[in-house]
C-alpha cells in the first residue's frame, strides 16, 4: 500500500469512527467510551501524516510508534463498546477489522524502520 493510499485509508477510518460515535446511545458509559474512541480513532490518520513528514529516521520511528499506539487504543475502545453491548458486534466488526489491519501495518512499518536504522 502506498503512502497516499494509507493516508486515504486512515482518513476513511476516521470518518467511520466519527459516524459511529455520533450514533452511540445517550448514556454516561457510551459518552465516555465514545469520546475516547473519537480521540484515538481520528488521531491515527493525523499522526500518520505527521510521521510521513518526519525529519529523520529516528523521528519517523518515534512518530510511527504513536500511530501504532493510537490504533491499538482505538481497538481497545471498540472492544469495550462491543463487550459491554453498547454497540452490537455485527455493527462494529468491519470497522474493528480495518483498525486491526492498520495496527498491523503500522507495527510492521515501525519494526522495518528500526531494523533498517
Amino acid at each position: 500500500m502506498t503512502t497516499e493510499e494509507l493516508k486515504n485509508k486512515t482518513k476513511k477510518v476516521a470518518l467511520r469512527v466519527i459516524r459511529l460515535t455520533a450514533t452511540l446511545p445517550n448514556s454516561r458509559e457510551a459518552e465516555v467510551i465514545g469520546r475516547q474512541l473519537l480521540r484515538s480513532g481520528t488521531s491515527v490518520g493525523a499522526n500518520y501524516r505527521s510521521a510521513c513528514k518526519a525529519r529523520s529516521k529516528a523521528d519517523f520511528i518515534s512518530k510511527i510508534g504513536i500511530v501504532e499506539e493510537e490504533a491499538d487504543e482505538s481497538l481497545y475502545w471498540m472492544e469495550l463498546l462491543m463487550d459491554s453491548q453498547i454497540v452490537k458486534s455485527e455493527q462494529m466488526i468491519p470497522l474493528h477489522a480495518e483498525m486491526k489491519e492498520l495496527t498491523a501495518i503500522f507495527t510492521a512499518s515501525g519494526r522495518t524502520a528500526k531494523r533498517n536504522r
